[in-house]
């Protein structure tokens, strides 16, 4: 990994030298646009509207337009604002780590130890593991001042970027302040939909199905020498159910968890009453595969 900042995380007096690296990265099949007759590629060019010549990229500037005037920032306005010349992750607060809210969650970053010696950033580091807090800080990357949680992940220090409170939009739906009555065998029922989805959370189960596929159609259209019949190599698409809605919430629910049973090879059969009764069933090809996004483990 190479570090894409490096700073001082600070909180009253004490400093630890410390480097930053993006914690993800994007697995998406990288893609662009071309002309489709001849496989030219599509290039946009930064044409000025009011010469119409091409400019480099060296001579463009920022600008700011309040709809009547135009205010140019150049570079050097943007290097002189005292936050992008500031190399500290300044310690605001300590909070309740279940004070943040996971809405407000962004980007995350590796923290690394700068220094002949991680003691200030192992004791940090320990602080937040016994006092299970969260530690607010303040700094600024790529020209924008950001406010990030800092917490414990395994050994290392991970700095999570938070949105600023104006960036998240309240939530208002009309439809939720109506009155709404839910029975004891809906909510009966609703329970043993999710205990019959229940599991351990394990990231690795779950893979991107559309990017595998992304790969394994352009290295087919490779072999191939772009003669791919992409029906036949990857067959005709399932068509989706196109039935009516279903107004009945406790027959959706039925339906649902008689679903998920058979997907798991718990085949069950469930009465009027919302009573489920175990039942040998043979499943179907297609009740028999897992749910989408989710690999299916081998049987033993």
């Amino acid at each position: 990994m190479r570090a894409i900042w490096k700073g001082a995380l600070t909180f009253g007096l004490v400093n630890v030298p410390v480097k930053v690296y993006s914690a993800v990265e994007d697995h998406d099949v990288p893609l662009h646009q071309v002309h489709g007759a001849d496989g030219g590629r599509i290039r946009y060019q930064r044409k000025c509207e009011v010469c119409g010549e091409v400019v480099p990229f060296a001579d463009i500037d920022k600008a700011y337009d309040d709809g009547e005037r135009t205010i140019v920032l150049t570079a050097e306005d943007i290097a002189s604002l005292p936050a992008e010349r500031s190399r500290e992750i300044e310690v605001v607060e300590f909070v309740p780590s279940d004070q943040i809210d996971l809405l407000t969650l962004d980007r995350a970053y590796y923290l690394e130890p700068d220094s002949a010696s991680p003691k200030a950033y192992v004791l940090l580091r320990q602080t937040l593991e016994q006092t299970d807090r969260t530690a607010i800080v303040r700094f600024s990357l790529r020209q924008k001042t950001r406010l990030a949680a800092l917490r414990v992940r395994g050994d290392v220090l991970v700095l999570q970027t938070l949105l600023w409170a104006d960036e998240v939009r309240e939530a208002s739906f009309p439809a939720l302040d109506e009155p709404v009555k839910i029975s004891d065998k809906e909510l009966k029922l609703s329970a043993s939909l999710v205990d019959s989805f229940s599991s351990d959370f394990d990231p690795s189960e779950f893979v991107d199905e559309y990017q595998q596929e992304l790969r394994t159609l352009i290295e087919a259209k490779l072999e191939k020498g772009e003669a791919l019949d992409t029906a036949e190599t990857f067959g005709a698409p399932e068509e989706a159910d196109t039935g009516g809605e279903v107004i009945d919430l406790m027959a959706a629910l039925r339906a649902s968890v008689e679903r998920s049973r058979a997907a798991r090879g718990q085949g069950s059969s469930t009465d009027a009453g919302g009573t489920a009764s175990a039942k040998k069933k043979t499943p179907s090809a297609k009740s028999a595969s897992k749910p989408a996004g989710k690999k299916a483990k081998k049987a033993s």
